[in-house]
């Protein structure tokens, strides 16, 4: 997500909403927008397939501090695939319904989509 604090949660949700529309040009169906628990938050939760796509969205405005997707460490990894272990059980997935974990970087007008960008260990 765009920084921390409410002044960039207008500004995150704006760029989510965005990364919504491109995933949908692409054939994605949009299940959920930000999916919260006592673990994290899951920006976009849809599906493409036969796989269940959790998503981050990440906006920088330039890349002077480095691209979006570097913001997705490995503390925030473990926090994503924790909130959609939650979430599959929530809502009674199955054990073995296949599951992706997706980044969608923007830089001022720019998108970058990666798949399976990380999995969970």
């Amino acid at each position: 997500m765009a920084g921390t604090g409410n002044g960039n949660r207008k500004t995150g949700t704006q760029y989510e909403v965005l990364a919504a529309s491109y995933l949908q040009g692409l054939g994605f169906e949009i299940l959920q927008h930000n999916f919260s628990s006592r673990f994290g938050e899951i920006d976009l939760i849809a599906k493409e397939g036969k796989y269940l796509v959790f998503v981050e969205v990440k906006y920088r405005a330039t890349d002077s501090g480095g691209h979006p997707l570097e913001a997705v460490d490995v503390r925030k990894q473990r926090r994503i695939i924790k909130t959609a272990e939650f979430y599959l059980l929530r809502y009674g997935f199955a054990e073995d319904t296949p599951c992706r974990f997706d980044v969608v970087g923007i830089i001022g007008e720019e998108m970058c989509h990666v798949r399976n960008a990380f999995e969970k260990s």
